[in-house]
């Protein structure tokens, strides 16, 4: 999708960043430097490269994060902080805004591959899942309305606080939480598929589920997979799952319906099965997705 974010760029960088947002000011802003984010509002989270991680992809796995672009050069991307600041508090806790100054924040900038501002993106489970590309300010509310009515459910924090009921945490979650945290993605796993095996319609950890099983078995992938020979299925499925972590879904899909082309058998049923459990992954409304779908059919019939 436009606008996809590099995660990995970010994250190994956030280290760096943190300690360098950790040193003393050298002073107040000078003439023509950016204002400070807290003249944003209330309720906005000022993001930078220090604390993206933390408070973009991380909070994302609970709960809905649109991430704006905008700029202090520019009175009209401010405005639209200010519009989606509004529709942040009316919504009662259900998604968080996070704004990224782009002058002071180019490399965030970068791994979006954003052309210009203002550039709106939602994150949810540490990856964009939509990009918004209205004009009014109903337009924008019902995008969010949209996107939460898809994946809302998916979030464990997407709903508004209860004051008098704070809904109870399972601690079975939190167990597997703590080990993503840890980076024990096997242990996470484990904990999930067992909540999954006793409760077999729960939609959350299902796509939880699905989203570690594919950062593991992509990170588990040399390079050298993407010189996979076209007709060998399991050099090309290994081949989809680097260029999908790489965000470029629309080359991922097309190798693996070549791969579907050029084989037959348990090999044709293997290549399918996967590129299905892909499209998992994404929104089923992505142009890519769509597209896919149709030059699938067409291999297949």
């Amino acid at each position: 999708m436009a606008g996809a974010v590099d995660l990995a760029v970010l994250k190994e960088r956030a280290d760096a960043a943190r300690a360098q947002a950790a040193r003393p000011a050298t002073g107040p802003a000078g003439p023509g430097e950016a204002p400070s984010g807290a003249a944003l509002g209330p309720a906005v989270v000022e993001v930078t490269e220090a604390n993206f991680e933390a408070d973009v992809l991380t909070r994302s796995r609970q709960q809905l994060v649109v991430v704006v672009l905008w700029s202090a050069r520019s009175p009209v991307t401010a405005q639209l902080v200010q519009v989606l600041a509004g529709q942040a508090q009316q919504s009662g806790g259900r998604w968080a805004l996070a704004a990224v100054d782009a002058d002071t924040s180019p490399r965030i900038v970068q791994a979006f591959q954003a052309q210009g501002v203002p550039l709106v993106i939602a994150i949810a489970h540490g990856r964009p899942v939509a990009e918004f590309e209205g004009r009014s300010e109903q337009e924008l509310a019902d995008w969010i309305d949209s996107i939460l009515s898809q994946i809302g459910h998916t979030l464990t924090g997407g709903g508004p606080a209860e004051a008098d009921e704070p809904e109870e945490v399972d601690p079975r979650m939190l167990d597997a939480e703590a080990k993503l945290d840890a980076g024990d993605y096997d242990g996470a796993l484990a904990v999930y598929r067992d909540i999954l095996a006793a409760e077999p319609d729960n939609d959350e950890v299902a796509a939880l589920i699905r989203n570690i099983e594919f950062m593991s078995r992509a990170d588990a992938h040399d390079d050298s997979v993407l010189d996979s020979a076209p007709d060998d299925v399991d050099g090309q499925l290994a081949a989809a799952d680097k260029l999908l972590l790489a965000q470029q879904p629309e080359e991922a899909f097309d190798r693996i319906i070549t791969a579907i082309k050029l084989s037959a058998g348990d090999h044709r049923t293997k290549a399918r099965t996967r590129l299905l459990e892909l499209f998992e992954l994404f929104d089923a409304a992505e142009p890519f997705v769509v597209a896919a779908r149709r030059k699938l059919a067409a291999a297949l019939y």
